[in-house]
């Protein structure tokens, strides 16, 4: 239950029933269920190998599960593949950068845009009328989006020569060029330091509530979890620990014993929320 939710049953934007995903004689995934409802940020936590990136590969189709179903707007993911994805409105970053090192920074960007474009390979061919303004969209597009991630003086650079905390906001702003409805974010602290993590912490909360786009995060830093999240559910080996606010799932025993390990992560835990 979300007590920060209105006495109306929320809108489910996602909703994954009984989840389960085997590899040969490994069960990644046994029996998950979860719903995000939309407006949220909704994370995923637990230990390394716990099946939380296992997952979002589900969700973003790269896997297909064993048994169980995922619905988007009442439409059966499991149906869709996977190259339809981010045009209903899915997006995702991935916990290694995935980005065109030896492009710019725009360039990137624009690479994103391509999701949602109108013309076909004679009109870029021939850069007709129609191409030229899908163009000139899709550099608007992408300038809202340079703003809105204060990336303005690193347009032009080249992906190769950007520190790393600086690639990750790129990544995030080439998945919000899609125009998703649903973003994905693995792991978006991962190899920052503490003042990278903290502006991603207000990176997260200015896209939920100025863009009103839904989140669905894979996080390992708790803090960051803590600040940003509405709604945390707890896997381990594959199986659902707990969910819940992050004060209730990080009270909840069993996950002090499999993910949190000690008292003192707890009152640290304390500290940060």
């Amino acid at each position: 239950m979300n007590p920060q939710s209105s006495p109306e049953q929320a809108e489910v934007l996602l909703s994954a029933k009984n989840l389960s995903v085997r590899f040969g004689g490994v069960l990644a995934v046994n029996n998950v269920s979860f719903d995000v409802e939309r407006g949220e940020v909704f994370t995923l936590i637990g230990p390394n190998g716990a099946g939380k990136t296992t997952v979002f590969n589900l969700i973003s189709r790269i896997y297909t599960p064993t048994t169980g179903t995922i619905e988007y707007e009442g439409k059966l993911l499991t149906e869709q593949p996977p190259h339809n994805i981010a045009s209903l409105g899915i997006a995702r970053t991935f916990q290694n950068i995935e980005l065109f090192e030896y492009a710019t920074v725009l360039q990137n960007m624009l690479i994103g845009c391509h999701t949602h474009r109108s013309t076909n390979v004679w009109n870029d061919l021939f850069f007709t009328a129609k191409a030229r303004r899908g163009e000139l969209q899709a550099r608007e597009k992408c300038e809202k989006v340079i703003e809105f991630l204060d990336l303005q003086k690193h347009r032009d650079s080249m992906v190769a020569g950007l520190p790393y905390g600086v690639r990750k906001v790129v990544e995030m702003a080439r998945a919000l060029c899609t125009e998703p409805k649903l973003l994905l974010l693995d792991e978006p602290s991962s190899g920052l330091n503490v003042e990278e993590t903290d502006d991603m912490a207000f990176w997260i909360q200015d896209i939920k509530h100025e863009l009103g786009i839904t989140v669905l995060m894979v996080e390992h830093d708790m803090s960051l979890v803590s600040k940003v999240s509405d709604r945390v559910l707890a896997m381990n080996q594959g199986e659902v620990l707990a969910m819940g606010t992050p004060r209730e799932v990080q009270d909840d025993p069993g996950v002090i014993e499999a993910y949190l390990g000690s008292v003192d992560d707890v009152s640290s835990l304390r500290r940060a929320a």
